[in-house]
């Protein structure tokens, strides 16, 4: 029996799948097809999102350690965000090159609310979730808002067969996306958040001696190295889709409905597996699967492979979202776990900036192959990472016995 809360989260969750399957997918396609941006600017639309976050995450800790209620926090930021998309719909009649920088800047300037958005949700959720419930919450989240996603884009993907070059088709969406930002609003709204007293320490940007916890430490470094991997073939993807296999927004689409389908089916089986196995040792598994995926893709160009691929790629895309999280929670001690959020947004936004652009510049200075070949390796060092935290951990716990 779900609680409030909970139907509560589900509900802000479906909203929130319609409106990033309306929009975020699209803008690369938009901003290659419409705009004409060059490698480089498609690496940094993957790239500006965590710098702002890399700036934004300190104030954005201090506010969310200051917030009674981190609700409203959460609501009006992603309500700001949304506002955004108004914008970036009239960007394709600005003249010349000038549309793509501007296009960039509105994605900066859309990344400053979603920083707070995004960690206030993570600190937000994690406090009003049970520990106990959260495996089964999540896992049932995730695949009820993956299943509107892929109606979403399968919808989106048929009526915009023929629609890959039309500024209007975009503008629809872009102004649509804005319109399903103020459902999210009315349900983050809806969730009952306990009072809380703001007490001294919590004003505090950050708590140092997190590090000298040796356990989420080790964590940190490991999970650092995985995400370096996992996004720095990002941008790749994206360019390798338009300009290698000529994907128009309806393969594009299908691509994303074949990744949503396979995580729909795998999310009961993530969670099945993590509560029987445990989180770090399925998380291992998970790692090696999401390590083939760049090696796979590169392998051809026929678009129905790449469906099959993208396929593949979605059921450890599941893994890697229902567990990754919950290990970030497990390897926080919950005194000290929103410092422990935030210092892990803040390393991962360095990450999650610098890692798409070494993927262009590889791309650029060798081939999408090598490009693609790099990502899996680090991948895969990422997963004997988590195999060695497993592994001590184990042998610890047998020590303990």
């Amino acid at each position: 029996m779900r609680t409030h809360n909970e139907k509560m989260s589900i509900y802000h969750g479906m909203a929130s799948a319609v409106a990033t399957n309306m929009s975020n997918s699209y803008i690369p396609i938009f901003a290659m097809t419409i705009l004409g941006v060059t490698n480089y600017q498609v690496g940094l639309i993957s790239s500006i999102p965590p710098l702002v976050t890399l700036i934004m995450t300190l104030p954005a800790a201090i506010l969310l350690n200051k917030a009674i209620e981190q609700k409203k926090l959460v609501a009006y930021s992603i309500l700001a965000a949304r506002f955004i998309f108004l914008l970036i719909a009239f960007v394709s009649y600005v003249p010349g090159s000038s549309a793509s920088w501007l296009l960039l800047f509105l994605i900066a300037v859309m990344s400053i609310p979603n920083t707070l958005a995004n960690m206030g949700w993570q600190s937000f959720i994690g406090n009003i979730i049970e520990d106990h419930r959260r495996a089964y919450f999540f896992s049932d989240r995730n695949r009820l808002l993956t299943i509107v996603g892929l109606v979403v884009t399968m919808t989106i993907g048929i009526v915009m067969k023929d629609a890959t070059t039309s500024k209007i088709a975009y503008q629809i969406l872009f102004m649509l996306t804005f319109s399903i930002g103020i459902l999210e609003l009315y349900f983050l709204l809806r969730h009952e958040e306990p009072i809380r007293e703001v007490a001294i320490e919590k004003k505090r940007a950050m708590d140092w001696s997190i590090f000298k916890n040796n356990r989420y430490v080790l964590f940190l470094v490991v999970a650092l190295g995985f995400n370096f991997g996992w996004q720095m073939a990002w941008g790749l993807f994206n360019i390798y889709n338009v300009r290698y296999a000529e994907a128009t927004i309806f393969w594009v689409s299908m691509f994303n409905v074949g990744s949503m389908i396979a995580q729909i089916f795998s999310f009961s089986l993530w969670r099945k597996w993590s509560q029987k196995y445990g989180n770090m040792r399925v998380f291992v598994w998970v790692a090696f699967g999401m390590s083939t995926s760049p090696l796979l893709m590169v392998l051809s160009t026929n678009l129905y492979y790449l469906v099959v691929m993208n396929i593949l790629a979605g059921f450890f895309v599941a893994g890697t979202t229902l567990i990754l999280f919950n290990l970030l929670l497990e390897n926080s001690p919950t005194e000290i776990r929103t410092y422990c959020i935030t210092s892990y947004n803040v390393l991962l936004a360095i990450i999650a900036f610098a890692s798409p652009q070494i993927g262009i510049w590889l791309l650029e200075n060798f081939s999408m192959e090598t490009a693609m070949y790099m990502s899996t390796a680090i991948r895969f060092l990422a997963a004997v990472g988590f195999f060695l935290l497993y592994a001590v951990k184990r042998n610890k716990d047998i020590q303990v016995r």
